[in-house]
């Protein structure tokens, strides 16, 4: 699916929704961010509209259903007179996920109640939208907008079925369609995208879930009416709602537009990432029109069959995708396909075309080399710290593979060590060294002043307290480094650093690997300062 060729038009709401949302800000968009509000008390929600207001929100979304005790007539005058934002008024039931339980008379009596008293929006679920029609006949206040709104909690419908959707939301005298759906796989995503581009009435098109995440950014860069952000983390009314905050601040929301190049972190899990605080802020700085997205990706070949729009330029690869990497694109750096994983791909912008290299091995074996620099006080000058030493690679995954291949070049000795031997053995083979199981690295000592490099996940958030090898084994390493970066400071390294050994954390892999990468991603210089001064904060 080409989405990079649709031109979104300005029609007189979105312009409407550029005066009204801008808060005298440039942006690249006219799509709303919208505050759910699910507060228990009135009091409390009057308290958080402004909090929405400070936090750069440019409505608020009144959710009736969270509140404990409920006064219709005070309370909604109340809501509307002390909002420092427009208010849109959700009262959502149980049957649509919603906290309500009553009677639902009393429930759209309600609604009607608020457009009336001067609410700028009501959300009516498509579902009772007749039923409201009837009860209101045709008395709707010219200042307020009806959203009818559909939630699927289970999946994401085909696009025939979504279109048929839209139509029936239209023709029930929506002004603006409201389509929520589940994503059980990150392509679901496109659907919404196709919907929300074509669409001739505004729309808001949200795709809850983890797998979701980018509907609720890209929704700005397809024209959709509005997303949804969360004051505080936790506090979110659908699952996979991003903080208001991440949306300014971590990926510059505002400054998304119809041409915004799409770039991202594929993985599984992936949601620990820091590479979209690196990369946004980075393009920030030097004025580079992209966007850079946490991507949960279960299937890569599929996620990159069906975004394969030029405007999806670019992607990093980490665990499990780098092998599987190597596969999906059309031409492989050589480097990389001697490693057998790549870590970044690029999608060319004059034939669509996918190319893939590898900046794992620069990035790991350039920050161990200058770790033994320091910790043995030996000159830059003078050949690689690593020629001749022992290096010990836990991990025959696609960084495995990466830190193996480096260390040869470098004139290390290797060795290989897996939980499954057979896969050690494999790589070992390959790169031209020895292989030992998981199990045997604890009493594997053959000499002192060894190298370890951890590759694998163990120890990362949130199993901090695990570590692929004991104490005990760590005195005969003169530098271990450990790949993991969430936490910075891994029990790996931690007990390494306790029996004596030089420590290197896999931030300098990370910020190292990230150079290349953005390079590639921008035809850019990377800014070096920036990328340390912006991982100095994790």
């Amino acid at each position: 699916m080409d989405y990079g060729n649709v031109l979104l038009s300005s029609s007189p709401s979105t312009v409407a929704q550029m005066e009204s949302g801008a808060r005298g800000q440039m942006r690249r968009n006219p799509t709303l961010i919208c505050a759910p509000i699910m507060a228990d008390m009135v009091d409390k929600m009057v308290v958080d509209t402004v909090k929405a207001k400070s936090s750069g929100a440019d409505l608020v979304e009144i959710r009736l259903d969270s509140l404990k005790s409920f006064n219709p007539i005070d309370d909604l005058n109340t809501l509307i007179k002390h909002s420092p934002l427009p208010t849109l008024f959700t009262y959502r039931p149980v049957w649509e996920g919603g906290q309500y339980d009553g009677d639902e008379t009393k429930r759209l009596d309600t609604l009607r109640l608020a457009m009336e008293l001067g609410a700028d929006y009501i959300d009516v679920e498509l579902q009772v939208v007749q039923e409201f029609n009837e009860l209101i006949r045709g008395k709707k206040p010219e200042k307020c907008r009806v959203i009818v709104s559909s939630h699927n909690y289970q999946n994401t419908p085909s696009v025939e079925d979504l279109g048929n959707l839209v139509a029936r939301i239209q023709a029930a005298g929506a002004d603006i369609v409201k389509i929520a759906t589940t994503a059980q796989d990150i392509t679901d995503v496109a659907r919404i995208f196709q919907i929300t581009v074509h669409s001739q009435v505004p729309i808001i098109g949200i795709v809850m879930g983890e797998r979701g995440l980018m509907s609720r950014i890209l929704c700005a860069k397809f024209g959709g009416y509005l997303t949804f952000g969360a004051l505080e983390s936790g506090l979110v009314s659908a699952p996979g709602q991003p903080m208001i905050k991440d949306l300014l601040d971590l990926y510059n929301f505002r400054q998304i537009g119809p041409d915004t190049k799409v770039f991202g972190i594929i993985g599984n899990p992936v949601s620990h990432s820091k590479s979209p605080a690196l990369y946004n802020e980075a393009f920030k700085s030097v004025g580079f029109n992209g966007v850079y997205l946490h991507l949960l990706v279960d299937n890569l070949a599929n996620f990159l069959q069906t975004y394969s729009s030029t405007d999806f330029a670019g992607f990093s690869c980490t665990i499990p995708h780098k092998e599987a990497a190597l596969k999906c694109c059309d031409e492989v750096n050589p480097v990389a396909k001697s490693i057998g994983a790549v870590n970044c791909i690029i999608r060319r912008q004059n034939d669509g075309k996918l190319f893939g290299f590898n900046t794992d091995y620069v990035g790991a074996i350039s920050a161990i080399e200058d770790g033994l620099r320091v910790s043995q006080n030996i000159s830059s000058k003078t050949s690689s710290p690593l020629a001749g030493k022992l290096f010990v690679v836990i991990g025959a995954g696609g960084a495995g593979k990466a830190l193996a291949y480096g260390a040869k070049e470098k004139g290390a000795r290797v060795i290989i060590s897996n939980r499954t031997y057979d896969r050690a053995k494999e790589l070992a083979n390959v790169i031209g060294g020895d292989a030992v199981s998981l199990a045997e690295l604890g009493s594997f000592h053959p000499e002192h002043g060894m190298i370890l490099a951890n590759t694998t996940s163990i120890g990362m958030h949130p199993k901090v307290d695990e570590t692929p090898i004991p104490k005990n084994a760590l005195k005969y390493y003169s530098l271990v480094f450990d790949a993991v970066y969430t936490p910075k400071i891994t029990r790996l390294l931690r007990e390494a650093e306790e029996s004596g050994a030089a420590i290197v954390s896999g931030l300098e892999m990370f910020i190292g690997q990230a150079y290349e990468q953005f390079e590639s991603f921008t035809n850019l210089p990377a800014p070096r300062e920036l990328f340390r001064k912006t991982m100095a904060k994790y």
